[in-house]
């Protein structure tokens, strides 16, 4: 595999705060082609091999907006085992129902935006229910649980120029941990 040329910014560009633009069907030949460059790039980047020969941090999502393009679409690339993955491509997203349990990542999130160590609790839904477009421009409803609902969660956050960072009181990073549920 060949890895592609992404560059992701970093949290102090001034572009990952736009807010994205809804897409206009159909795609061109480049979104087309940078959206399978993006879901390579995840997968590259979850292969041990490809992670220590290209010095990759493992990401399983990635918002367009994060490649400096503020466009409403969103990848996420869920390993299911070994070199086996679920590809998720998400455009123009909207949340239209969700769970009232909320959960966050006991280790804390990540994003390739960020890079460096951030404690702290980021409450998502433990559920929600996504109506978006597939490439075509064909509407679809997707519900996505645990870890998937917050990877959506985490990428539409993106869209709408919010980085998990935001999500995280600075004065008590942990607070209110006892009213969610950890995974």
């Amino acid at each position: 595999m060949k890895l592609p040329n992404i560059t992701i910014l970093d949290e102090v560009d001034k572009k990952l705060r736009e807010k994205s633009k809804e897409v206009i069907f159909p795609l061109s030949k480049e979104d087309k082609e940078h959206i399978q460059d993006m879901l390579t790039y995840l997968k590259m980047s979850q292969i041990p091999e490809y992670e220590e020969k290209y010095n990759l941090r493992a990401g399983m999502g990635l918002a367009y907006v994060q490649t400096g393009i503020p466009k409403r679409i969103f990848v996420i690339v869920e390993e299911l085992e070994d070199g086996e993955f679920k590809d998720y491509i998400i455009i123009n997203p909207k949340i239209i129902s969700h769970s009232e349990e909320m959960i966050y990542v006991g280790e804390g999130e990540g994003c390739l935006s960020i890079n460096r160590e951030v404690e702290g609790i980021v409450p998502r839904y433990a559920r929600i229910t996504v109506e978006a477009q597939d490439m075509d421009g064909n509407p679809f409803k997707i519900r996505v649980r645990e870890d998937i609902a917050i990877a959506f969660q985490h990428e539409i956050d993106h869209l709408n120029g919010i980085l998990f960072i935001d999500h995280i009181d600075p004065k008590n990073p942990f607070k209110n941990a006892e009213k969610y549920r950890e995974i």
